[in-house]
């Protein structure tokens, strides 16, 4: 039984206890938050024994295996150090750290224990298992292009002042980019592997225009809409953008090109064909076939997936899906994205 202590009670923390709650291997033993009052109050709506304002208690505990880190990416480096330090696995929310300087601070920290980060969670479902399959065939030949096309138009204004730290670099290290740029990375670097060697970033960032200035919160210095271009040694690139509160019609798709064929992916649950290759054909010129087909919309394992994973790793000593040391190579990709947009200039990886 592998007993874990969940730090940061915000709302991804349920669905963090609730996942926890469906394995016969794990338990829950504790929560904490700063604000005891809330961590309190969570304790008690999971039936969790324990709950604490202090992160040291738990660390310094020897009954608790591993620790969740569901709070602002701002504090997650110096806890996941400690946790390392006092022999516990790890498991971080998205983005892994601040930086990627912070995230090497973690893997030298780490020695035997597991590292894992939640942006794995969209390679948890079978349509990603698949896709991945098919790519390590090398049925698409040497790779060109790597696409993600991810903008949907503004809904609704928020109802509800609009979480601060979401859009503000100095608590989140960024905007839409680390908010969902980590899970688009990791879908697609995940599904290759993460065998590619990033080389150069040319990006640009937008924050909301004046009509949508109510969706982010008061001081948001972050970007709600993002291009970028990378390039890797292996000689293909990387053609990213994605946006939120804008005017742009909905378009996602993400996509991975070799000489040999395209294949087109849908890393949200889709309820029809997911996975989709166009080939070369003798007679038509290209065709197109589907490599996975089905309905994921009622799963939950986007979820679930990055719990029952951290626990099979805790247990069998296998690499989690998500390692500090991949979580790296987004952080990489994800600092000179950045480096680029504040310089106007390509910046290194």
């Amino acid at each position: 039984m592998v007993n874990l202590a969940v730090i940061g009670c915000g709302v991804i923390s349920q669905y963090h206890l609730r996942a926890i709650a469906k394995l016969p291997t794990a338990r829950a033993v504790a929560v904490c938050d700063l604000r005891a009052n809330l961590a309190e109050e969570v304790a008690a709506e999971h039936g969790i024994p324990r709950w604490t304002a202090s992160a040291a208690e738990l660390f310094a505990d020897p009954a608790i295996d591993g620790v969740i880190l569901a709070l602002p990416a701002v504090a997650r480096a110096a806890l996941a150090i400690e946790a390392f330090r006092h022999g516990k696995h790890v498991l971080t929310e998205k983005p892994v750290a601040m930086n990627a300087a912070e995230v090497r601070s973690m893997i030298a920290a780490q020695g035997d224990r597991v590292g894992a980060c939640c942006c794995s969670r969209y390679r948890s479902f079978e349509s990603a298992r698949a896709a991945r399959a098919f790519l390590r065939t090398g049925a698409l030949g040497a790779l060109r292009t790597i696409t993600c096309r991810a903008v949907n138009p503004a809904g609704a204004p928020p109802r509800s002042p609009p979480p601060a730290w979401r859009l503000l670099r100095a608590l989140n290290g960024g905007g839409i980019f680390v908010n969902w740029g980590c899970y688009d990375l990791d879908y697609l670097l995940g599904l290759l592997d993460f065998r590619l060697t990033p080389q150069h970033a040319l990006a640009r960032t937008w924050r909301p225009g004046r009509a949508y200035s109510a969706y982010a919160a008061p001081g948001s210095d972050a970007e709600t809409h993002l291009a970028a271009l990378v390039t890797f040694a292996e000689g293909c690139v990387l053609t990213y953008e994605r946006a939120e509160f804008s005017t742009l019609p909905r378009d996602n798709r993400w996509q991975i090109t070799g000489e040999e064929g395209t294949l087109t992916l849908e890393m949200l649950k889709a309820g029809s064909a997911n996975v989709v290759l166009t080939a070369p054909d003798a007679a038509a010129g290209t065709a197109t076939r589907v490599i996975w087909e089905g309905d994921e919309t009622a799963l939950t394992l986007e979820h679930e997936g990055v719990i029952f994973d951290f626990v099979d790793a805790i247990l069998n000593g296998s690499p989690p899906q998500t390692s500090l040391a991949d979580a790296l190579l987004i952080a990489r990709i994800t600092d000179a994205v950045y480096r680029s947009a504040d310089s106007g200039q390509p910046a290194s990886c």
